[in-house]
């Protein structure tokens, strides 16, 4: 495969956060040219502003979202096919996606499927004429024999107990095909080049199959991911359903390894889903997560954290602020600590060391074709420190890190014959000898080195 996801850094954003709109939206019965009181391009003209930003930073593609036309956090969705006014309006997001494709920069939405908001059309319409509404069968587990909490006539099934956001029966035929024809709009409309699912460990299976077939012959390399937290990513990433779904366990696996000092559970999980882990989108935070640099006990750990991110198996992706060791934690009952308002003018302010590693990283992961879907051999392996080759048609890029204070010499035996006598560190420059088939070296504390070696 020679796709642009293969290849790709995501950059994350989630907008109405980024941008500090309103945390309620305007009531649905609002005129329909009603948005914020904001600039002639609304919301996404500071959206706009980030661009020379993220590609500066290396990053070839965004997943942005919730954008569909929502009640309040975006996830609770009142019209398909309307941005969320808070942002602009869709000639704004038109202007935004043209852009973002002027700068070489991909476009992933968030696809919000598995449930609507109480506002939605179809439930207002339940709401309004009850066992007469058409639409009875558009919800799971309608039933007029039971009120629900919030007064309405009806019970029915909301995502995780909650009951602003109703569960669509996407078994049904005519639910499936209104999605379908909605997904086929947003790349009409405005050229979009994928789609994350949301929820998409409990979607239906039918319904994304028949999505994988739409998106097939909408737009060549047109890409689907999933939210998937739990299960077998291969039930999801094959030819029938998904491209690539969140890699949770990676996400878990790559900070506990370091504040528990235990590499043997990332290597483990490394090579448990080695059948799929080149196709997964790789993290190490996001807006439902705590910011990395408030996980790891150890702030000196982003740099072997962020190193890792980029050269194990998968498609890395990094959340808005956190290329600046932006700090977040979420509670019980709120989340807006992980998505915090940025202006574009605090940009400069904010740079860092760990920014300046972000885009040396991106840079390396875009030049060696080894990172784009190559294989993976572990090379050395102990609590503290790390090892292991990305290979392609002959290349082999090899990372170490060490998650100690201390500084480790370590002997790496080399993955294959090569005629180099030394190999040089593609994140500091710095050389090495090569001596006895190894690299022998001594790895400073919390850090980590990327090697090329070539067969031969």
């Amino acid at each position: 495969m020679n796709t642009w996801y293969e290849k790709a850094v995501f950059y994350h954003m989630y907008p109405l956060g980024m941008t500090g709109a309103p945390k309620q939206n305007f009531p649905p019965d609002a005129p329909e040219n009603v948005t914020e009181a904001q600039p002639e391009s609304g919301r996404f003209g500071d959206l706009c502003r980030w661009i020379p930003h993220i590609k500066d930073l290396g990053c070839s593609a965004i997943y942005i979202g919730p954008l569909f036309e929502s009640a309040s956090h975006g996830y609770d969705t009142r019209d398909f096919k309307r941005v969320d006014r808070r942002l602009g309006d869709n000639a704004d997001f038109t202007s935004f996606v043209s852009l973002c494709h002027e700068n070489d920069v991909r476009v992933v939405v968030d696809g919000v499927f598995n449930h609507t908001g109480r506002e939605f059309f179809a439930f207002r319409d339940i709401q309004k004429n009850r066992e007469a509404s058409p639409y009875c069968g558009w919800y799971k587990g309608v039933n007029f024999a039971w009120g629900s909490p919030l007064g309405d006539p009806f019970g029915y099934e909301s995502w995780h107990g909650i009951w602003e956001l109703p569960c669509l029966n996407l078994p049904n035929p005519e639910v499936r095909s209104y999605l379908l024809d909605i997904v086929r709009f947003w790349v009409r409309e405005f050229d979009i080049d994928g789609i994350r699912l949301d929820c998409a460990n409990v979607l239906d299976f039918q319904f994304m199959k028949e999505l994988r077939q739409a998106a097939d012959s909408l737009k060549p390399d047109f890409w689907l991911m999933g939210e998937v937290i739990h299960g077998d990513y291969a039930r999801w990433v094959n030819s029938e359903t998904l491209h690539s779904v969140t890699n949770y366990e990676m996400h878990k696996s790559i900070y506990s390894a370091h504040n528990d000092h235990n590499y043997f559970e990332l290597a483990h999980n490394v090579r448990r889903l080695e059948a799929v882990g080149r196709c997964l989108y790789t993290f190490v935070d996001n807006h439902d997560e705590d910011r990395i640099a408030s996980k790891l006990v150890n702030p000196a750990h982003l740099a072997p954290v962020y190193t890792l991110l980029f050269t194990l198996p998968g498609i890395p992706s990094i959340y808005y602020g956190s290329e600046w060791g932006m700090e977040g934690r979420r509670t019980k009952s709120c989340d807006d600590m992980l998505r915090p308002a940025v202006e574009p003018s605090e940009f400069s302010s904010r740079e860092c060391g760990l920014t300046s590693l972000i885009r040396t990283l991106s840079r390396i992961h875009s030049e060696e074709k080894a990172f784009h879907g190559g294989a993976y051999k572990e090379l050395l392996l102990t609590n503290r420190q790390y090892a292991f080759a990305r290979y392609k048609d002959g290349c082999f890029l090899i990372t170490a890190a060490n998650n100690d204070d201390h500084p480790a010499g370590i002997s790496i035996p080399l993955p294959a014959k090569t005629a180099q006598t030394e190999c040089t560190d593609l994140i500091t420059g710095k050389k090495y000898p090569l001596e006895n088939s190894h690299i022998n070296i001594e790895l400073e504390g919390n850090s980590a080195v990327i090697f090329r070696i070539t067969e031969g």
